[in-house]
């Protein structure tokens, strides 16, 4: 390739200072904080949520799949290259990426977190020590800023800010604090959002519906389930109309891979024109595949089905990812993988999944 990929999703994992001196000093005494020596391990212990989370399998990259965990890491042991962005640049190298989107690792279980005044501490907190690690490496990380979405108002200061802060783009809650994201109270918020030139993402496992809770069967089943969360808000937003309302929104469906893609939209499209009137669908100008094609970009990473089908959806919505530092990260194998499952594409579409799409979504200037 004349152009190396680009990540459309890669990772941080928040370091011990991170929430603790850049949170509201009010929240300070219950910022997450880093434990060291658990039983797991060093653990992340979030205040108000029961669990703590290992950082194991958050810096699991390059670990060979029988050695894989969920608990025993250290931090000591921690890619560097997780929360310090001139180590960062070794690790893209050696994998052959020229950039990376950022999105965080806690910040991903606060989006669930039952407190939002909480919520959105930490993630303005989070926001602060982003900015920084962005400024270290500003050609080859680029941030998206998070917002708790307590309100519509509060959400459009929020990317207003993001956007002065230089992000990208803007990582959303699952399920925001008011109503749901296909009420049209959000109208304002999803105008914003198109004004700013902001694309909006729902990431795996930031919403209450992602499959994360009792598990049918082995604990391995629950992997299949986790792309739920976010196959359920895209479905919400095409039925409620906010595709229609708001022709120009962008919205990136993150890590949930992208091979069921033409199946889903397949369905999409039966249930509309089949069941939309005893079902109480919205009357909608064109069918939901086309609203899936034109507005929502996918993530993926290891994924032989999105290539093989890029032809069958609209491959300029595509974007590979590594998914790096975490468990499921393709690095430092990427430019094997990509050989492997992208080799039969034509040039100028391999191009476009692995490195324009991200580049024009982004406005990015990356070689």
């Amino acid at each position: 390739m004349a152009k190396r990929p680009i990540s459309s999703d890669s990772h941080i994992v928040e370091p011990p200072n991170c929430y603790i001196d850049h949170i509201d000093p009010k929240f300070r005494d219950r910022a997450p904080y880093l434990a060291r020596g658990t039983d797991l391990g060093d653990v992340v212990v979030i205040h108000g949520m029961g669990s703590p989370m290992p950082i194991s399998l958050a810096a699991g990259a390059g670990v060979p799949p029988d050695q894989l965990s969920s608990k025993g890491a250290t931090w000591d042991n921690l890619h560097r290259g997780a929360w310090d962005s001139k180590a960062r640049q070794a690790d893209q190298d050696r994998d052959g990426v020229a950039a990376e989107m950022i999105y965080p690792s806690v910040g991903m279980m606060l989006c669930n977190h039952p407190d939002m005044d909480y919520k959105r501490a930490c993630m303005d907190a989070y926001n602060r020590w982003l900015q920084g690690f962005c400024s270290d490496s500003p050609d080859r990380v680029f941030g998206l800023g998070q917002t708790a979405m307590r309100t519509v108002e509060e959400g459009i200061a929020d990317i207003r800010r993001i956007k002065d802060m230089g992000f990208k783009g803007v990582m959303l809650p699952g399920t925001p604090g008011v109503e749901d994201y296909d009420s049209r109270v959000y109208d304002p918020f999803w105008e914003a959002a198109v004004d700013l030139g902001l694309p909006l993402s729902f990431h795996i496992l930031t919403s209450k519906s992602d499959g994360i809770g009792k598990i049918r069967g082995p604990k391995i089943n629950s992997f299949l389930s986790i792309i739920r969360g976010n196959q359920d808000i895209l479905g919400m937003l095409i039925y409620g109309g906010v595709f229609e309302r708001h022709p120009k929104l962008k919205v990136v469906c993150v890590e949930a891979d992208a091979g069921w893609a033409p199946h889903y939209m397949y369905r999409m499209d039966h249930a509309y024109k089949r069941h939309r009137h005893w079902m109480k669908g919205k009357e909608l100008s064109r069918l939901p595949s086309e609203y899936f094609s034109q507005n929502i970009y996918l993530t993926f990473q290891d994924d032989w089905t999105a290539f093989q089908f890029a032809d069958k959806i609209n491959h300029e919505r595509l974007m590979w990812a590594s998914d790096f530092p975490h468990s499921d990260s393709t690095w430092p194998d990427s430019q094997k993988v990509i050989a492997e499952q992208a080799g039969h594409l034509s040039p100028a579409m391999r191009e476009r999944i692995l490195h324009d799409n991200v580049a024009e979504l982004y406005g990015l200037t990356v070689n």
